[in-house]
């Protein structure tokens, strides 16, 4: 049984191009995870802004109810994931009157939002650092 010098040769002279592969390719490898790590972290950040203003505005429509008490269920949705809206806002349109006052009917928004940079699961965002994500919610005003 004779073994072919040649094949081992080629075989041998083959085994570096695997890491040169590797080293050509994980790189992009690497920031395409990056970058899907950053944009499921945007979109759940923005659902969660979304059912915090949602929250919030539910109480805001209620007859009696304070910007404190709007303020402490948009933080109970929040301070669980570890997200501070940077903008927090209670508004209404189409009144003279303030929007714990509104009348019955009046449209009441509340708008939170927070830079991206702040709930970046990476520290400092590769791809998405100027982005602002803002959640929003309209209801009607249940006051009499």
């Amino acid at each position: 049984m004779r073994v072919s010098k040649h094949r081992d040769t080629r075989r041998n002279a083959r085994s570096g191009a695997s890491a040169v592969e590797l080293a050509m390719i994980m790189p992009v490898f690497v920031m395409m995870v990056m970058g899907q790590i950053e944009t499921s972290r945007l979109g759940m950040v923005s659902q969660m802004m979304t059912t915090a203003a949602r929250e919030g505005c539910r109480v805001a429509v209620i007859n009696g109810s304070t910007f404190s008490d709007v303020q402490t269920r948009v933080n109970s949705i929040l301070n669980p994931l570890g997200i501070t809206p940077t903008s927090f806002s209670v508004s209404c349109t189409g009144t003279n009157s303030t929007w714990d006052q509104a009348p019955m009917g009046t449209p009441i928004t509340v708008s939170l939002s927070i830079p991206y940079s702040q709930v970046s699961l990476l520290g400092t965002p590769l791809f998405l650092g100027g982005a602002v994500i803002n959640g929003t919610a309209t209801l009607s005003s249940e006051n009499p």
